[in-house]
């Protein structure tokens, strides 16, 4: 596992996150396993719409399923080095385009109910500063076009 395809999650977090698998991979299935098949007892599947609705749930469960095999599969439990290195799960503070924005680098799995605001190291704002030191200026295009200058003050480890 290199760093560069580590997620970075509190142990409150991660459990969270075990729970949900546990529940979706379990009675969750079994759940919608029964339901279909309790559709598919009513009659001819082309006009049923609870059966449609049915398979329908199972995909977006078995995707998440998937999904979070995978997030947990590459997981270290705690917080990042607290380094000055823009990293996911470092709660960063920078001017950006003139304006202050503090913001957790990561998923919104890693802030579970806390109100802040979340960017993906995947979004271009996050690719920006991804890797950079405290300090550092950097530039990026935004989705409109447009240039953006961001400037990192700050990048310290979510503690949740």
């Amino acid at each position: 596992m290199t760093e560069t395809n580590v997620t970075w999650l509190t142990q409150e977090a991660h459990d969270r996150l075990q729970a949900e698998l546990a529940h979706l991979s379990g009675e969750g299935r079994a759940e919608i396993t029964d339901r279909i098949a309790a559709a598919r007892d009513e009659g001819d599947l082309k006009e049923n719409g609870g059966y449609h609705a049915a398979r329908e749930e199972q995909g977006k469960n078995e995707a998440r399923v998937r999904e979070l095999t995978e997030k947990l599969r590459s997981v270290k439990i705690g917080t990042p080095p607290d380094d000055g290195v823009v990293e996911p799960g470092m709660v960063v503070t920078a001017d950006v385009g003139g304006d202050e924005m503090v913001f957790l680098l990561g998923s919104r799995e890693i802030a579970g109910t806390t109100d802040i605001d979340v960017y993906s190291e995947k979004s271009p704002l996050g690719a920006a500063i991804h890797g950079k030191k405290v300090g550092a200026k950097v530039t990026y295009a935004a989705p409109n076009g447009s240039t953006i200058h961001v400037t990192v003050t700050a990048a310290k480890p979510y503690q949740g």
